[in-house]
Order: structure tokens, then C-alpha cells, then sequence
């Protein structure tokens, strides 16, 4: 079926859902780093991390096969392999995170983190950026409406270098300037006789545009959220698995928070994701709410779970991240040199955003620009995408897997790119 008539077939079946790329592409499989269309033609995946092993990997395909063949229900039937998954997936986090609540998508981890957060300290006020996505869910998208209008919810602007809130403002007046912007937002709940609950972020700020946050931001907000009674919640779903060059994007900005959601690339595919935090915070959350998810913490979800942590660890995908990670940036940042649209070339493991402008001076965000180069890239065999708070965010992010010479045919189309754009 052409992609016209795949075209109308969806818009008549499940109406303008959103779709990457003009035109669209038809995938009809995947191995490894690479997808490919219905001609057979082949694509090098540059942003999912869900795949976080490779799409298709054999060892994850393997073990959900032998698993739903042998056995697959809920966990009110009591079975050792999520407790065996719980156990690991812990063993990976600091020591103030003792228990794992198991969910199947990132939406719904974030819904647990809020009930958990509330129940836990009494509170019901959640601070987040102003330029954030935790989610779908009624509850949980409140946080990403502009402007935020819902009274339990207050917005502040993201820390960032590129764009600082104070213009000409660096070091520790910068990072002082973001934390006042905290405090403003904790005191305003007080105001408003709301009872405080948390801070609500992705550690690495991903989709605000990936960043560079201004220095000992993170740690200093988590003191001052523990002052005001509140506790600190870390979206791992984008960040988590290795993707920043550590196991943790808590650990790249460095901060210990309370909570910690995770989804995307836990499963590979299939739907698994998580919350952990401290025996006391779980407690509360099972204490005061009746929670049970049908396909959450099944033998299917663990087998999964397992073998992709199988796969990080023994083909040492967290040294591969941070090494390739930092070879893209230093390479593309040496393409900046030549290029007035590459204002900031930044990012952190296998993870890279390049801020797409169209005035240097005046660091004015093009958008347009970098769904430009997604396009354009797509026609060279190279899937990414933009994103950002102003949308002008190259975003570059793919799976764990990728290799040497996938970065270098990468770096050589995205030069052959520039010079055309140029």
C-alpha cells in the first residue's frame, strides 16, 4: 500500500494523529540501530530511545517469547521473577531508593510519583518547569498546560546558559537567579494556603531542549524543596538507562531525589515502567491509595526488564554512551565553527541537542529550520527530530546500540547537509 493510501486509511480510521517527517515514512521493520521502509530501503535510527538495545534485539525477543509462552498474569498471584527484576533494577540507584511500584507506561509512573509525593508529605502543590512533559493524563498534563491553571501546580522557568533568565548573568548569580524563581513558587503556595508537595523535573531537562543547567542548580533546589516540607521527583523516562553517560540523569546533574519515574527504553518496546523511592514514601502510597495495575509487575514485564539490563551490562552500553556521546558533540561542534544556524551544540551521554537559530547575536530560535534539517536528514538515511521549549532543538538520541561507524556516517551526511543548506 502506497503511503497516500496509507495516508487517508489513518486519517479515516484514527483521525490526525500526530506523525514525524513530510512526507511521512512507512517503517516496516527494524534490526539493530536501523529501520527500514516498505522499499526496503534502509535508516539509521537517530532518536528513539525506547529501542534502547535495538530494535528487534535478539536476547529481549528471546526472553518475552519463552516467558509468554510459559506463563503471563498479574501480580496478585505471587512469582519471583518481578521481585528478582525489583531487586536489580534498585541495585542501580542510590541508597535512599528501596522499593519499586511497577506500571506500564511513563503517564501512568508519573501518576503514582504524584499520589506517592502527596501522600508522603500531606501536600498537594507540585512545582515544574515551565516548559515540561510528564505525560497524558488528566492529572498529570496539568503540568505541561501554558500557562499552568490549575492551583496545585506552579510553573518556573527552566535553568538554562544558552538563554538565562538573567541576560549577562553567569556562575552563581545565574544559578541564584533560577532558585529565587523556586522559592517564589514554594512561597506561593504558603500564600495561597495550599500545602506544599515536591518538584516535579526531568533530571536533564530534555524536553525544554537538553540544557546546560547552570551550576549546583539541582542540588541547591532539592535542599531548598526539603526545607519548605516537599520531596524532589526525577524523571528518568527520557534521561534514565544509560542515556546521559550514567546510569541516572540524577546522576549527570547531581542530585539525590526521593522519587524516580522510569518508562521508554525498560521494556525495549514492550510497556514497562516504574517508580522507586524509600520504604517510608511507598508505604504512604500503598497505605492510602488501592493500587493495582492488570499487566503492571506481570512475569512477562520482568523477563523483559531483565533481559535488557542483560544486554546494558554485558555489552557495556554505559561506556558507549558516554564515549560516542562525546564524540558527536566534539565533532559537530567543530561543524558549529562554520555554521551561523548551530548556536549551541550541547548535551550529555548518548544525547545531543543542537539550538537552531537564525541570528547568532540575538540567539533568535528557528524552528522552521530544524524541521528543515529532520527532513532533510530523512532523506539521507538519518531519523531525527526537533523538539525544545521553542521547538528549534535538532534532537539527536539513538539507541544504546549504536557504533562507531554508524556516528561517522552520521557526522559525514550531516556536513554533506550543511553545505547544502549553506
Amino acid at each position: 500500500m502506497s503511503n497516500s493510501e496509507l495516508l487517508a486509511r489513518r486519517l479515516q480510521l484514527i483521525g490526525k494523529a500526530a506523525l514525524f517527517y513530510d512526507p511521512p515514512v512507512q517503517i516496516v521493520r527494524g534490526e539493530g540501530v536501523c529501520l527500514y521502509d516498505e522499499t526496503g530501503r534502509r535508516y539509521i535510527d537517530m532518536y528513539n530511545n525506547v529501542p534502547c538495545v535495538g530494535h528487534a534485539n535478539p536476547h529481549v525477543v528471546a526472553a518475552i517469547e519463552k516467558q509468554m509462552s510459559t506463563l503471563n498474569v498479574h501480580s496478585r498471584y505471587l512469582h519471583g521473577g518481578i521481585l528478582d527484576f525489583a531487586e536489580r533494577l534498585l541495585s542501580h540507584h542510590h541508597d535512599g531508593l528501596e522499593q519499586a511500584v511497577f506500571a506500564c507506561s511513563g503517564t501512568e509512573a508519573s501518576e503514582v510519583a504524584l499520589l506517592m509525593a502527596r501522600h508522603g508529605t500531606g501536600g498537594r502543590g507540585i512545582v515544574c518547569s515551565d516548559a515540561t512533559y510528564h505525560g497524558n493524563s488528566n492529572e498529570v498534563f496539568k503540568m505541561s498546560a501554558r500557562p499552568v491553571a490549575d492551583p496545585n501546580f506552579r510553573s518556573i522557568p527552566f535553568p538554562q546558559t544558552y538563554r538565562p533568565l538573567s541576560e549577562g548573568a553567569s556562575g552563581d548569580e545565574l544559578t541564584r537567579s533560577y532558585l529565587d524563581k523556586l522559592q517564589e513558587a514554594i512561597d506561593s503556595f504558603a500564600e495561597n494556603n495550599i500545602p506544599f508537595a515536591g518538584l516535579f523535573v526531568c533530571s536533564i531537562f530534555a524536553n525544554e531542549g537538553l540544557p546546560d543547567i547552570p551550576e549546583g542548580f539541582m542540588a541547591r533546589a532539592v535542599d531548598l524543596v526539603h526545607k519548605a516540607g516537599g520531596v524532589v521527583i526525577a524523571d528518568e523516562v527520557q534521561a534514565g538507562y544509560c542515556r546521559s553517560g550514567n546510569w541516572w540523569g540524577y546522576e549527570t546533574s547531581q542530585f539525590a531525589p526521593d522519587i524516580v519515574t522510569m518508562g521508554k527504553p525498560m521494556g525495549n518496546g514492550l510497556p514497562v515502567s516504574a517508580v522507586v523511592s524509600s520504604t517510608e514514601l511507598v508505604s504512604a502510597f500503598r497505605k492510602n491509595t488501592y493500587y493495582f495495575n492488570t499487566f503492571a509487575s506481570s512475569p512477562v514485564q520482568a523477563a523483559t526488564g531483565m533481559a535488557v539490563l542483560d544486554v546494558i551490562e554485558q555489552e557495556d552500553l554505559l561506556a558507549r554512551s558516554a564515549k560516542l556521546g562525546e564524540y558527536l558533540r566534539r565533532e559537530l561542534k567543530k561543524m558549529q565553527e562554520g555554521c551561523e544556524a548551530m548556536g549551541d551544540v550541547r548535551g550529555c551521554g548518548l544525547f545531543v541537542g543542537i539550538d537552531w537559530i537564525s541570528d547568532k547575536v540575538k540567539k533568535t530560535a528557528d524552528r522552521a529550520g530544524a524541521v528543515d534539517v529532520a527532513n532533510r536528514m530523512k532523506e539521507k538515511g538519518f531519523l531525527l527530530s526537533n523538539a525544545g521549549a521553542l521547538g528549534n532543538v535538532v534532537k539527536i538520541r539513538p539507541p544504546l546500540v549504536f557504533e562507531q561507524e554508524h556516528a561517522d556516517e552520521f557526522l559525514a551526511a550531516f556536513a554533506e547537509m550543511l553545505t547544502e543548506i549553506n
